[in-house]
């Protein structure tokens, strides 16, 4: 057996998900749980915000063009407790930018990626919707800070991390093994190894143990470290930002080529220069094979319209992912 034969043989994938008590979570929700009330004020709002917290204070930041005003305190005090301090410095959306987009064209240039799969129900890589499944599963018993992570092995579960707060070892042992045993059509290994609050029991989570920060955690928002993503933040960004809207389009065209092709896995990329309308790239790969997106309107304002996008609906992709929920951009 050559070295690459064996090499192709070896399948090993991880992901991780991180609950919406983590500190960066925390900020996310922040930042979108802002633009949910704009939007519900003054749907054509153009936001930006940015959320940093940690210790007792959230310091909030970025651009607001709307025509009404939201007082963002008692969201954040919502989000990270009533004591948390608050600093606010939001401005106005700057016209050299506003230009652009009043025009109909891109909020700023950027490639977006977008992809699906076969493997899983969710249209999603396993080890995300595992890891996923995974943490929600534990957060629904203890609502605090934590991360999981599983491994695969050729399709085989081999290893799991689970750290969660205010829970003991025995306890959060027991409820991945009872998760492990429910998972339907899942192997997993006889030798599994679990990694259960490897660095000891914890009681110090959230803002008090950590910083967090607007747009940290993009891969486990977008696919999992198996599928490349563009580089840009969602949370916090209204949908004249196409780092938000056009990658939620790309997932789109993504799962439409999926099902039309029966494939096993499609990418697509889509670019935009700032200030321009259509895309300078808008493509997929289906199976490996790349071919041009064609029977869309891949303009910020045909993307806004056809996913419903000045609507608040997104404090909730900012808990567990943006992608695999029955969101628009996913059906």
């Amino acid at each position: 057996m050559s070295i690459h034969t064996a090499i192709e043989r070896l399948d090993y994938r991880t992901a991780e998900s991180v609950s919406p008590g983590h500190p960066d979570k925390l900020c996310d929700q922040i930042s979108d749980a802002i633009l949910d009330a704009y939007l519900t004020v003054d749907p054509n709002a153009r936001v930006a915000v940015e959320a940093c917290g940690g210790h007792g204070t959230v310091f909030l930041t970025g651009e607001v063009t709307a025509g009404q005003y939201v007082d963002v305190v008692p969201i954040v005090k919502r989000l990270a407790g009533e004591d948390v301090e608050i600093i606010e410095h939001i401005v106005k959306q700057s016209p050299e930018i506003a230009r652009g987009v009043d025009a109909g064209g891109a909020g700023d240039q950027g490639i977006m990626v977008g992809y699906a799969c076969n493997e899983t129900p969710e249209l999603l890589p396993l080890e995300t919707v595992l890891a996923r499944q995974l943490n929600q599963h534990l957060f629904d018993q203890w609502p605090f800070d934590g991360k999981t992570q599983v491994t695969l092995r050729n399709g085989v579960i081999e290893s799991v991390v689970a750290s969660f707060q205010n829970v003991d070892q025995a306890s959060l042992k027991q409820a991945v093994e009872s998760w492990l045993k429910e998972i339907a059509g899942i192997a997993v290994s006889p030798e599994v190894q679990l990694h259960i609050n490897p660095a000891g029991d914890w009681s110090q989570g959230g803002f008090d143990a950590d910083a967090g920060l607007t747009g940290r955690k993009l891969v486990v928002d977008n696919y999992g470290p198996g599928v490349p993503i563009g580089g840009g933040c969602f949370s916090g960004k209204d949908a004249s930002k196409v780092d938000r809207s056009a990658a939620y389009m790309a997932r789109r065209v993504a799962v439409d080529y999926l099902r039309k092709n029966n494939a096993k896995e499609v990418y697509c990329y889509l670019a935009y220069a700032i200030g321009y309308d259509q895309p300078l790239e808008a493509t997929v790969i289906v199976d490996g094979v790349q071919q041009i997106v064609e029977g869309y309107d891949l303009s910020p304002r045909g993307i806004i319209e056809a996913l419903d996008l000045k609507k608040p609906q997104y404090e909730q992709t900012a808990r567990y992912g943006h992608f695999g929920h029955g969101f628009a951009w996913d059906k």
